[in-house]
């Protein structure tokens, strides 16, 4: 089996994976009355499966069809792989802050496969897969509109229902404007990190057998020569190439 259809297989695995853990999550904090049902939705975390499972989904089925995937659905992986990898990278850092401040939070599997079983499993296949494309910089400052947007709404929302999904976004819960805004810019900063490292390690040569295996039916990978037009010599040619001199 190629390796490009078992990558095509474990996005389809790993979307169904998440659907269900959405949905134990939606039911168990429905259950344990941790959550309103009318909030649910208004986490970044929910938000950005949710685009992870139906872009998975697609992406399995191209993987199946293809031996590249097209320049859009590899724009589209990174900056919704940024989101949920960010996402758990906060989650994280909350729970280690809930510690300190004696406040309870209960992580049930689901909260562990959303935040962080799935995003540390994306990040090697990120780093893996064959026949992904390399991704423009642009993407970086794309990648924060979405949070950016968000967070307004966010604060909008608050005041008018008395809830916030986080507790640094909370008035309340902070203890001023400098606390807010540092914590505000922490968080989008790891958006820009995760975003610039994604690009990084798509821009990157693929291991040789992965490389091999996407080009059997589409030439040479982005940044190769052949990707750019350019003529690689045949082995023959180098050999003689380098006997003459």
């Amino acid at each position: 089996m190629k390796a490009r259809t078992v990558f095509g297989l474990l996005r389809l695995g790993a979307a169904a994976v998440c659907l269900a853990a959405l949905i134990h999550r939606l039911s168990w904090g429905l259950a344990s009355h941790t959550i309103a049902s009318q909030n649910f939705f208004a986490y970044l975390t929910n938000q950005s499966n949710i685009a992870f499972v139906v872009l998975l989904s697609i992406a399995g089925v191209i993987a199946l069809r293809t031996a590249r995937d097209p320049r859009w659905l590899t724009v589209a992986l990174a900056l919704v792989l940024t989101w949920t990898i960010t996402a758990g990278l906060v989650f994280a850092i909350l729970v280690w802050q809930a510690g300190i401040r004696g406040i309870r939070i209960d992580v049930p599997w689901s909260d562990q496969v959303l935040h962080f079983w799935l995003p540390a499993l994306t990040v090697a296949a990120w780093a893996l897969a064959p026949g992904h494309r390399s991704v423009p910089w642009r993407v970086v400052p794309v990648t924060l509109a979405y949070p950016v947007l968000w967070g307004i709404a966010t604060m909008i929302r608050g005041p008018m229902i008395g809830w916030y999904p986080y507790y640094f976004l909370d008035p309340r819960q902070v203890s001023g404007p400098l606390e807010f805004l540092a914590s505000s810019a922490i968080a989008l900063g790891s958006f820009a990190i995760v975003s610039t490292l994604l690009v990084l390690i798509s821009r990157m040569p693929l291991p040789r057998r992965l490389r091999t295996d996407a080009d059997d039916d589409e030439g040479a990978p982005d940044g190769s020569p052949a990707a750019d037009g350019e003529r690689v010599p045949e082995e023959s040619e180098r050999e003689t190439a380098t006997a003459r001199s």
